[in-house]
């Protein structure tokens, strides 16, 4: 039987651990080659000694179980590091036909505390290193098309996050960030289309090191039950996204953990108002808009927990 990704190969940034990890074997099951990318920072604030270690693991993980895969150490928010990457893949396995972000650091702090530095080394790891590996791989998607090939493959799933849906008080660096790879998602996902290639990002909910204050307090499974916070059940909703079977899916936000995935529409308009005049003033924006909030319930504010659909114990 003819695997989904057999012939087919993917980077996957930051898959040293956690959802990295799981989703890099993941496409290796489903017959992927895998470029295996990871810093291998010790903390996960960016600190500490970069190692080759977590990234050659799961590379040696991959190899074992009989497929193809090579380690990659490197920074991806690094311009030129990230066209290393994208050429290593070519040089290895002749081309590059997934990309996977999902590389990141968190340095939490309320918006009133935080530094200039806890803010640009967020946005440079999330929002820079997911630009510089998609430019690299359009780069090169792109230059095959031209070349002739009319069997470009190409597929990205970026990692965004529902600090961006729903907010998070303490990560306004994060959220930010989050919500500026949803922006280059649909960008991108517009300008490759004609080349055959798809961009799409995924909310996941796991329990990971980037998260282990996130969801301290939740849950914890009985003994022998997956937890329903693995990563092992969001790579399966990536394996399928960098699959031919996803070819319609483009320029999609979608959220995913413990069984459940969920199509996050574009934002809408809730309310509409028209000026009775050439052009609103001050007191009628106050006669429209005021009443209108003044009467929406305070449900319609979402909650961390509610969106995560999650109980913490008391």
């Amino acid at each position: 039987m003819t695997l989904p990704l057999e012939g087919r190969t993917a980077i996957v940034t930051g898959a040293g651990r956690g959802l990295g990890r799981a989703e890099a074997l993941e496409l290796a099951r489903l017959g992927a080659a895998v470029v295996v990318n990871d810093y291998g920072q010790p903390g996960r604030d960016g600190s500490g000694e970069a190692s080759a270690a977590p990234a050659e693991e799961v590379a040696s993980e991959i190899r074992a179980a009989g497929g193809h895969a090579v380690a990659h150490l490197g920074d991806v928010a690094d311009f030129e590091t990230a066209r290393g990457l994208v050429d290593l893949a070519v040089e290895e396995f002749g081309k590059l036909d997934i990309l996977v972000n999902n590389a990141g650091i968190l340095r939490d702090r309320m918006v009133f505390s935080m530094s200039e530095d806890e803010w640009d080394a967020v946005i440079r790891v999330h929002l820079k290193g997911h630009f510089n590996t998609t430019h690299f791989a359009a780069v090169h998607w792109r230059g095959r098309a031209k070349a002739g090939d009319s069997a470009v493959y190409g597929r990205i799933v970026n990692t965004s996050s529902e600090a961006f849906l729903a907010g998070s008080a303490g990560q306004p660096n994060y959220a930010a960030a989050k919500g500026g790879i949803v922006g280059l998602t649909t960008s991108t996902a517009l300008a490759l289309a004609k080349y055959g290639v798809t961009a799409n990002a995924i909310c996941p909910r796991a329990r990971t090191r980037m998260t282990e204050d996130v969801f301290a307090g939740f849950a914890e499974p009985d003994a022998g039950e997956l937890d329903p916070l693995s990563p092992e059940h969001v790579s399966p909703l990536v394996g399928y996204l960098a699959s031919p079977a996803a070819a319609r899916i483009n320029g999609q936000l979608l959220v995913v953990h413990g069984g459940m995935v969920a199509v996050v529409d574009r934002p809408r308009v809730s309310a509409k108002f028209d000026t009775a005049k050439s052009t609103f003033t001050y007191e009628e924006l106050d006669t429209l808009l005021t009443p209108h909030y003044a009467t929406r319930p305070e449900s319609e504010t979402f909650a961390a927990t509610e969106i995560l659909g999650l109980k913490r114990e008391v």
